[in-house]
């Protein structure tokens, strides 16, 4: 993309931003509710590439004066502060050019969103529930340390501890766009707390990460909803086993089945799974969209095979080693703990390189 390309597009964007600031402000649209919330999202992403704009213009006029002062300006020293201000200016509007051109690239329109995060034990056993117990354990506190809500609607326990399956919501400003790079096959190599021999084994756990739907990307009739109320079971206190709070929703058309007993309150739970139910429908669509992104290998990083090994944590070494992008670093107990970002930073950097070249190519 040449300077006057990226000019034109910057312009063009910015027609589109000043379009959409005087159409929410309309009290038509305002009352078309999906309409709106379209709208302001768009605005919003916007926002970010019209403060580049404005950076890039400043710069471009700071290079024009340098270059003026150096057509013009005959006292030596004035000549070489417009000389070093024109090379630092270049410097720099290279870099915000880049930024700018990532910025243009077509977002995933579903990295705004909230996420739903299932982990489930793989081959392995007991073992295997042990670690989905510690990747839970891992990614709640690198929620919390990105001050990200986080709320459990289903799990089944392990017999040795664990999850054999924990399913929960994660609520803040661009979560699935962060989280959705943790979806695929984590690999553990450890001595079981079973191995008398003290033996490595290798055992795995799957993480997928959906975008939670929003009530208007999906309208659900309420005639093609079977709803099942049943006795919540595990830990929970004296309401469990006793009280009919729990709840499983089946959505008829396309077989999928969801419950939710982690609140006391029947009403709470049905919310709940609700909201898993939409999410879920909405992916079967969604899912379509990540193998065509796959397909044409736009990028591999963040939506390549869901069942492939990404990442393996090898406790004897201390080691964990993120495939997609050869990744090695020999923290693993911060890691587990939660210090994840550095990863997915490198993660996040990878596939903007790859999209980025996709774009010139």
């Amino acid at each position: 993309m040449t300077e006057k390309n990226l000019e034109e597009r910057l312009a063009g964007l910015t027609r589109r931003f000043e379009e959409i600031g005087t159409q929410i402000l309309d009290p038509e649209v305002v009352k078309e509710v999906k309409r709106f919330v379209k709208l302001h999202k768009e605005y919003k992403a916007l926002e970010a590439i019209m403060e580049a704009r404005e950076r890039y213009l400043r710069i471009l006029g700071g290079m024009e004066e340098a270059r003026r002062l150096l057509e013009t300006e005959e006292d030596v020293e004035m000549r070489t502060m417009a000389r070093e201000e024109l090379d630092t200016l270049t410097g720099s509007i290279t870099v915000l050019e880049k930024e700018i051109r990532l910025l243009l690239l077509p977002a995933d329109p579903q990295d705004s969103k909230n996420a739903i995060v299932e982990i489930r034990g793989g081959t392995g056993g007991d073992e295997a529930a042990l670690f989905a117990g510690d990747l839970y354990r891992m990614y709640i506190r690198y929620c919390e340390s990105r001050g990200w809500k986080v709320d459990v609607t289903h799990y089944t326990e392990g017999s040795a501890g664990g999850y054999k399956e924990v399913i929960f919501t994660v609520v803040g400003e661009g979560v699935y766009g962060v989280l959705k790079y943790e979806s695929g096959v984590h690999r553990v190599q450890r001595v079981p707390q079973t191995e008398t021999q003290g033996r490595v084994h290798t055992s795995a756990a799957t993480v997928a990460v959906l975008p939670e739907a929003d009530e208007f990307d999906v309208e659900i009739r309420e005639t093609d909803i079977r709803t099942d109320i049943f006795c919540a079971s595990g830990h929970g206190g004296q309401s469990v086993n006793t009280t009919y709070s729990a709840i499983r929703l089946v959505h008829i058309p396309t077989g999928i089945t969801v419950q939710c007993q982690d609140e006391k309150s029947q009403q709470k739970n049905k919310a709940k799974a609700l909201t898993e139910l939409r999410t879920r429908i909405y992916n079967m669509e969604y899912a379509k969209y990540l193998d065509e992104i796959a397909s044409k290998r736009k990028t591999m990083v963040s939506t390549g095979d869901r069942s492939a090994k990404i990442r393996t944590y090898n406790y004897p070494q201390g080691r964990i080693t993120d495939h997609r992008i050869n990744y090695t670093v020999y923290n693993l107990p911060a890691f587990m703990d939660g210090s994840i970002q550095e990863c997915l930073d490198n993660l996040i950097v990878a596939e903007n390189a790859e999209r980025l070249q996709s774009e010139t190519n």
